[in-house]
């Protein structure tokens, strides 16, 4: 399965945003798109996640344009992707509650009512892929203590797992480490690679060139109002072939 913007422009009014914008993200690849603070990184993860409708173009899932389908059929489309915004948004509830909150939304009302009993008496039952979503961000153990206990990394740490204990077929990821220190951005790169290796495909918007060039199979730069350089990541760092691209990777190009 693969997920594709072909041709996709975004405008908030008179202000174009990008325009004419291609991206393949494939099942089991990293692909980061990389570009300077306010280029338009958040708004391109929001069409690929189907939250907003481009002003032109198409996303598709599996070659299905996902924009042309009713809605309940587009819905379906959307839960399949998970997303883990720059701020972790947790509940004010256990990192147990937190992880299964995923779960719980696409489960039947049957299954929401057991959930909410479990949750009265206290008992702690994870599902399997709860759990193994937590192992995967190295909290296991974190279980039980609430949400509001956990550091900014920690939590962080949370919302990783709990897009990905779902088993979404893609997870998009939108400047997921920007403050974080480096023992906590080291678990959370080590878990796109994870997520990588279970063949979801993972996008992440990032500045951070280093990480991209850590964690990404292939990589897209996004600059005046375009993708203006894509490919593997290897070949786009090592030889870009826009100019632009060549300067902003450098440092050269100051935005």
């Amino acid at each position: 399965m693969t997920l594709r913007a072909d041709g996709v422009t975004r405008a908030y009014g008179d202000e174009v945003v990008f325009r004419d914008v291609d991206l393949r993200v494939p099942q089991g690849e990293v692909v980061a798109i990389i570009g300077p603070s306010g280029v338009g990184k958040s708004t391109l993860l929001r069409l690929l996640g189907l939250f907003t409708p481009p002003d032109e173009g198409s996303v598709a899932v599996d070659g299905t344009d996902a924009w042309s389908l009713p809605t309940d059929d587009r819905l379906a489309l959307r839960r399949r992707v998970g997303v883990v915004f720059q701020e972790a948004s947790l509940f004010d509830a256990s990192v147990a509650r937190n992880v299964e909150y995923g779960l719980r939304v696409r489960r039947s009302w049957r299954e929401r009512v057991h959930d909410e009993l479990r949750a009265l008496v206290g008992t702690t039952e994870l599902p399997d892929t709860a759990r193994d979503a937590l192992d995967v961000v190295g909290l296991a153990d974190y279980v039980d203590k609430p949400a509001d206990s956990l550091s900014g990394g920690e939590a962080q740490r949370v919302a990783f797992a709990r897009a990905l204990a779902y088993d979404p077929d893609f997870l998009l990821l939108d400047e997921p480490t920007s403050d974080l220190d480096p023992r906590n951005t080291a678990v959370i790169e080590d878990a796109m690679t994870a997520a990588a290796e279970r063949d979801i495909g993972v996008v992440v918007a990032t500045h951070d060139m280093n990480q991209a060039q850590r964690v990404a199979d292939r990589v897209a730069v996004l600059l005046d109002d375009s993708v203006i350089e894509s490919g593997p990541a290897d070949r786009v760092f090592e030889n870009p072939r826009d100019e632009r691209a060549r300067k902003f990777i450098d440092g050269e190009l100051v935005y």
